[in-house]
């Protein structure tokens, strides 16, 4: 499992897609979403708007990634 930080509470599935560089461009997002599998915490998700929060586990075609708080202070 890989360790995704970020330093708000939360982002949204299109934003962490592009931000792990699956897409380059929002409107990428809907096409990416409709070819592969997608899960936050087990259940199958195909809204580019879902909230992603710390400490969810985020499954895109059976890689996984847990999202924590980026501390750098």
């Amino acid at each position: 499992m890989k360790v995704v930080k970020i330093v708000t509470n939360s982002i949204k599935l299109g934003q962490f897609l592009k931000f792990l560089g699956l897409v380059s461009m929002g409107g990428e997002v809907k096409n990416f979403l409709v070819q592969n599998t997608i899960k936050v915490n087990n259940v199958v998700i195909k809204q580019r708007g879902k909230q992603l929060f710390i400490g969810d586990i985020i499954e895109i075609n059976r890689e996984k990634f847990i999202l924590e708080e980026k501390n750098d202070f």
